[in-house]
């Protein structure tokens, strides 16, 4: 069934805004870059998103459909992001069936509570690869699409451009890094390496009219991402360390990605746009003092209680 419009966007946006466009998105069956994307398809694109369950890619799309009527979203499933020869041929496939690719969102990623000492070397090569490689194999696949849209979609600042904006990424990334954040340092290296690749995008092809940039989302409510990082029993504490007093909504990274799409982006390049409720400012542990810093660490423990804890990594 449709989701209400409250739930993964604001009334602020125009409806068509985004007409005719096609936004490619990795881990587009996630809880936020299906909200993502579902925004973008509400204000008239069209969508192809990426995953590696197929059911739920697939599932996912047709449920995204319902954002709008007449809506196009194709759901590829069996994609793995560290395979480039894999999105090369989604890109291609996205790009025949819809006619192009105006807007990218890489947002697969990996992520799971360990202390360094619980986390094999393959267990971090995982995420790097998920999450580094991932949108390198990303930017590669679809860049051909991107530079084609930016070419066709230019604008001087002044007036609206005339077919509508275009030529733009997203990589979605987070704020662990910013400060360090115990039993996060695998993630936190992909991570800082996911900013560092969007600023390197945006040298390299801002003079060819893309632009890239990074949301970087907090604590955001209900989403996969919070199930393994934090235990249920304890979010009221948690929520205590973001001085807005609660957690985001998967809405609220849709209204950024909508913002940086659209005409009202045009001139943000290169920058790193923090939804987290000014949570970043406070972190200086994990699930809101769930597991004690520095005792946890010291204990030599096995992280429990989240979504997929693993006794060994």
């Amino acid at each position: 069934m449709p989701l209400p419009k409250n739930e993964y966007l604001s009334e602020v946006w125009k409806d068509g805004i985004f007409d005719n466009k096609v936004v490619f998105c990795t881990g587009g069956a996630g809880t936020i870059c299906s909200a993502q994307v579902r925004a973008l398809v509400h204000l008239g694109a069209n969508a192809c998103i990426i995953g590696r369950n197929v059911e739920k890619t697939e599932n996912m799309a047709k449920d995204i459909a319902t954002a709008r009527k007449g809506a196009k979203v194709l759901g590829l499933g069996a994609v793995d992001v560290r395979k480039p020869e894999a999105l090369q041929e989604a890109a291609e496939k996205c790009a025949k069936e819809l006619g192009g690719i105006d807007f990218v969102i890489a947002g697969a990623a990996g992520n799971f509570l360990a202390p360094m000492n619980h986390i094999s070397s393959n267990a971090f090569k995982s995420v790097m690869d998920i999450d580094v490689l991932g949108s390198w194999n990303t930017v590669k696949a679809t860049l051909p699409y991107l530079l084609e849209s930016a070419a066709n979609h230019k604008t001087n600042g002044k007036t609206p451009p005339p077919n509508g904006t275009g030529g733009r990424i997203i990589f979605v990334s987070a704020t662990l890094h910013y400060t360090g954040t115990p039993m996060q340092s695998h993630v936190s290296v992909a991570k800082a390496g996911v900013d560092a690749m969007a600023h390197a995008v945006a040298i390299e092809q801002g003079p060819r009219g893309i632009t890239s940039n990074v949301i970087a989302p907090g604590p955001i409510a209900d989403t996969e991402g919070m199930a393994r990082l934090a235990k249920s029993d304890n979010l009221a504490e948690a929520m205590k360390k973001v001085p807005i007093g609660r957690y985001g909504s998967v809405k609220e990274i849709a209204d950024a990605t909508v913002y940086l799409f659209s005409d009202a982006g045009n001139y943000v390049n290169g920058e790193i746009l923090v939804v987290d409720g000014g949570a970043w400012h406070t972190q200086s542990d994990t699930g809101g003092g769930t597991w004690k810093y520095p005792d946890f660490l010291l204990s030599n423990e096995v992280v429990s209680g989240v979504k997929g804890g693993k006794s060994k990594l």
